[in-house]
């Protein structure tokens, strides 16, 4: 079947694949072309989970917010959690080139240099140093085998 996963499943804005773009001297990033439609309406950068940053569509970040949000006041995790993810949060629209910046704390953050990796993750984009990334994947692709076994018990390949 030719075509992409939006094409096969209209509508579930699925971000996938993996791009070696480069931010430019002011931490412009020029989004990747098959994520620009699912994120020219605008998006929230914040601070993801191994030291990367999350792009979230609009639509993503208020699904993710409201589920910490109900979360009990009382919880401290919850409120540190909140706290972080909303601290480093910067919401974006991209330009007619397609392009957002990447603002400075994030990219210390995740330690971004001029080239990057930007990889889609389903419900989200994330933008690693292309090095970490390189660092992690190597890491991980070990244990893929393994972990798929334990997280899909069930799944047939």
């Amino acid at each position: 079947m030719a075509g992409t996963l939006g094409d096969q499943f209209p509508g579930t804005g699925l971000l996938l694949g993996t791009y070696t773009p480069r931010l430019d001297e002011k931490g412009r990033l020029i989004l990747p072309a098959k994520f620009r439609s699912r994120l020219a309406a605008g998006l929230v950068m914040t601070r993801g989970q191994e030291r990367c940053v999350f792009l979230l569509p609009m639509d993503e970040f208020s699904r993710m917010y409201e589920q910490v949000r109900q979360a009990p006041v009382t919880s401290r995790q919850a409120r540190d959690y909140l706290r972080v993810f909303l601290s480093g949060a910067s919401d974006e629209v991209p330009d007619k080139q397609g392009r957002v910046v990447i603002p400075a704390n994030l990219r210390e953050y995740a330690g971004l240099g001029r080239d990057v990796a930007v990889i889609g993750a389903g419900t989200r984009v994330e933008v690693w140093d292309a090095g970490a990334w390189e660092s992690y994947l190597s890491a991980q692709e070990a244990d893929y085998s393994d972990v798929a076994e334990q997280i899909f018990p069930d799944l047939q390949f």
